[in-house]
C-alpha cells in the first residue's frame, strides 16, 4: 500500500536559492521597514545557525550594515571565536569581541553554578568541569532525567543524576550567560541603531530550546521556519565555511564540551527534524518510521516528547501577560 504522505526527506529538501532569496527579501523589510533600523547585530557562536543569519543579512542588508558579535566567557571553547572570526572574515564585516567573564563573576554566575552542582556531587571544587546529559531517548524507555557529568583535574570522569533542585540551580546559573549575550547584544543594537537578529531554527524555536530574554530575544528570526537539516542546505548554498557545517552543533554552554543533542533534544538532530516534521504534518509513527530509521515505538516516544516540550515551554513564547490591552497601536498613529 502506497504511504498517504511522500517522503519525509523530500519534503525537508528545499530550493536553497529561491528560500535565500525569499528570506532576504524579508529581512530587508523587517528591517528597514517595520522595525525602522539602519542593520543588524548578531551574536555569531561559530555554529552554523548563527553563521547562516550572518550570511543572509550581509547578502540582504549590505556587509556596511551588519555587524557580528562574539561573547566568550571562561568556559567557551576556543573554536567558537575563532570560527566566528572566520565568518566575519569571509563576509568582511564589522566584528567586536566582549568577554563577558566578569559580568558573570560579579553576578556569581560560575558561583552559584558550582554550589548546585556540589549538592550532588560534593567532591565538585575549583579545576573542575562539568555538564548536564540527558540519556539517548531511543535507549531508553523510561521519560528522560537530567544527570551532571563532571571532570575532575585528573582527568577522571563521575556522572550523578540531579535532583530537581540542584537542576533549577544549575540552569537558572547557565541562563545568566545568554541573558548577558543579549544585553550586549542590544548595546550595539542601540549604539548603531540596528536591529538584533535571533538565530534558532525551527526545531529549537518550537521545542522551546532557548532561554527567555537570553538567546530568545530578538528584533525578528529570519530561519525560525527552517529545519536544522534545511539550515544546513542553505549554509552549503551560501558558502558558509565548510569547518562550521561540518561542526557537531554545541550549547557551548558549559566547561566541559557538549553536544545539543546530549543536552536537551535526546536523539540525533537528523531523527528529530524527520519526527518534528512528522508531528507537525500528521503523520503516523508506523508510517514515519522507516523514512527516519526508527521503530513505530520509538517514533511514537519522540511525538510524546515533542507533546510535552510543547506544554512544558509555552511560557517561553508568551509576551508580558497585561490585565487589558495597553496602547494598542492603530494604522497611522
Amino acid at each position: 500500500m502506497k504511504p498517504r504522505f511522500g517522503d519525509p526527506r523530500d519534503a525537508l529538501t528545499i530550493d536553497p536559492e529561491a528560500e535565500a532569496r525569499r528570506i532576504e527579501t524579508a529581512i530587508r523589510d523587517m528591517v528597514f521597514t517595520q522595525l525602522k533600523r539602519r542593520g543588524a547585530v548578531i551574536g555569531v557562536s561559530g555554529g552554523v545557525d548563527s553563521s547562516v543569519v550572518a550570511f543572509l543579512c550581509a547578502r540582504a542588508l549590505g556587509k556596511q550594515r551588519v555587524i557580528a558579535l562574539f561573547t566568550p566567557d571562561a568556559d567557551s571553547s576556543g573554536d567558537s571565536l575563532r570560527l566566528g572570526r572566520m565568518v566575519a572574515e569571509a563576509l568582511d564585516i564589522r566584528s567586536f569581541v566582549e568577554d563577558i567573564t566578569p559580568i558573570l563573576r560579579a553576578a556569581r554566575c560560575y558561583e552559584r553554578r558550582d554550589e548546585a552542582v556540589r549538592s550532588v556531587v560534593p567532591d565538585y571544587t575549583e579545576g573542575y568541569k562539568c555538564k548536564i546529559v540527558l540519556p539517548n531517548l531511543l535507549d531508553e524507555r523510561r521519560y528522560p532525567v537530567f544527570s551532571v557529568v563532571v571532570q575532575s583535574p585528573s582527568g577522571g570522569i563521575a556522572r550523578a543524576r540531579l535532583t530537581p533542585d540542584a537542576y533549577a540551580g544549575i540552569l537558572a546559573a547557565m541562563n545568566c550567560k545568554q541573558r548577558t549575550r543579549k544585553m550586549i547584544e542590544y548595546y550595539y543594537a542601540d549604539r548603531y541603531n540596528y536591529a538584533v537578529a535571533g538565530t534558532p531554527n525551527r526545531l529549537e524555536y518550537d521545542q522551546g530550546f532557548f532561554v527567555k530574554n537570553g538567546d530568545g530575544a530578538a528584533d525578528f528570526k529570519p530561519i525560525a521556519h527552517l529545519y536544522k537539516s534545511q539550515v544546513y542546505q542553505l549554509a552549503a548554498y551560501l558558502g558558509v565555511p565548510e569547518e562550521i557545517q561540518q561542526r557537531n552543533p554545541t550549547t557551548d554552554t558549559y566547561s566541559l564540551e557538549q553536544s545539543q543533542e546530549e543536552f536537551y533534544f535526546s536523539l540525533p538532530l537528523k531523527k528529530m527534524d524527520m519526527c518534528l516534521y512528522g508531528r507537525n504534518s500528521g503523520i503516523d509513527a508506523g508510517e514515519l518510521a522507516p523514512a527516519a530509521e526508527l521503530t513505530e515505538e520509538q517514533v511514537d516516544r519522540v511525538y510524546q516528547l515533542i507533546d510535552s516540550r510543547r506544554r512544558a515551554t509555552q511560557y517561553l513564547q508568551l509576551s508580558p501577560l497585561l490585565v487589558e490591552p495597553v496602547n494598542e497601536i492603530r494604522d497611522g498613529r
